[in-house]
């Protein structure tokens, strides 16, 4: 096993020093205004086999809503308790340039005591932006992948989550969302990553193609000066996002994931002249108690006696590993592979050379 963790260690850093290629630039970031937004809203999900709410307020108020909107009054006092139904958030992203009339797809889920949402049907449910205006209309059949099943002796099974289910296409669009892509004097381009290196790169290259036309905000922000009308945006926009670009190299990183032991080392990490030396000391205590019987008409008791045996073995060729001046990554695993060092073991390694001052990296521990 340790060896297959080395292994996989040895080839996902081997794929991070491959040399970097030049990508396109909608593969670096993406124009400011053109986004999705988020959608959320309240609704009530009914159709369901019993495994809907029981006694929620919330879902009591809803369906007194609900049905006063089609004529039907509750008297005051009376607490249906509907198991049928269930009280649901939804959610939906409204992607960029959505018009009217438009189908998106929707995600619902149980925000009381549903059991599973199998079966149900969505009424007609209002989605609002964050500026508190109706964007799109919700209604639908839910499609639900996960299931959920109890007995009377308070056995359950459940398959994925019984709890959350999608329509798709479930949602109308009935707004727009105003993105200013036609008349604004800049448009913006971001970076998905801050890197100054390569938002200079990428604005060289729009420039070589486009004189005059980028600049640099700061590390993340080119501003483009576009001319005026949407057919002649969309056509530049379209040129500049296939243009190719070769980025920086990434910051020297070390990666280190302290619950499944997994590490990654990124290209540029650098060491400086140090050694290291790993051994491992095993110990191993076992025990092999002993039953003790009693003489025969003695009247005393059988006990069990404790026999303890510790063994401590240290592996003989203890070996030491000198890194030269920049070593690059490839030798750092070289090294780390001589030493047969666990993945574990690379934990404690990459973090005494950064204690040393001979780790350039930056650790981070997630």
């Amino acid at each position: 096993m340790a060896r297959l963790f080395t292994f996989l260690f040895v080839f996902m850093v081997l794929g991070l020093a491959a040399p970097a290629s030049a990508e396109r630039v909608r593969d670096l970031g993406s124009f400011q205004s053109v986004r999705s937004n988020q959608l959320t809203g309240y609704g009530i999900v009914v159709g369901l086999d019993g495994t809907g709410d029981d006694n929620f307020a919330y879902l009591t108020q809803a369906m007194k809503g609900v049905s006063g909107r089609f004529g039907l009054q509750l008297p005051a006092g009376v607490n249906p308790a509907l198991k049928n139904a269930a009280a649901v958030v939804v959610t939906a992203d409204l992607p960029a340039f959505a018009k009217p009339g438009q189908q998106i797809d929707v995600t619902i889920s149980a925000m009381g005591k549903a059991k599973s949402l199998r079966g149900g049907a969505l009424i007609l449910t209002p989605l609002y932006g964050a500026d508190g205006q109706i964007y799109a209309m919700a209604q639908g059949n839910l499609a639900v992948g996960g299931l959920g099943v109890s007995g009377q002796d308070g056995s359950k099974l459940t398959v994925n989550v019984p709890t959350v289910g999608r329509i798709p296409g479930g949602a109308s669009v009935e707004r727009a969302v105003a993105t200013g892509f036609e008349t604004a004097p800049v448009l913006r381009w971001n970076l998905a990553r801050a890197d100054f290196l390569t938002a200079a790169r990428v604005r060289d290259a729009i420039n070589a193609r486009y004189p005059g036309m980028a600049q640099v905000e700061d590390g993340v922000t080119l501003a483009l000066a576009l001319p005026d009308g949407a057919d002649r945006r969309a056509t530049l926009m379209a040129e500049i996002e296939m243009l190719q670009v070769d980025p920086a190299e990434a910051a020297a990183k070390v990666v280190v994931n302290s619950r499944t032991g997994t590490v990654v080392i990124s290209s540029a990490v650098r060491l400086k002249p140090a050694a290291i030396s790993h051994g491992s000391l095993v110990v191993r205590i076992e025990e092999n108690p002993t039953v003790v019987q009693p003489a025969p008409f003695s009247q005393g008791q059988t006990t069990v006696e404790p026999d303890s045996s510790i063994a401590v073995d240290s592996p003989e060729g203890q070996r030491v590993t000198l890194f030269e001046p920049g070593a690059s990554l490839a030798e750092v695993v070289d090294a780390l592979n001589l030493l047969g060092a666990s993945p574990a073991d690379l934990v404690a390694i990459l973090e005494a050379l950064k204690q040393a001052g001979s780790l350039q990296a930056e650790m981070q521990v997630i």
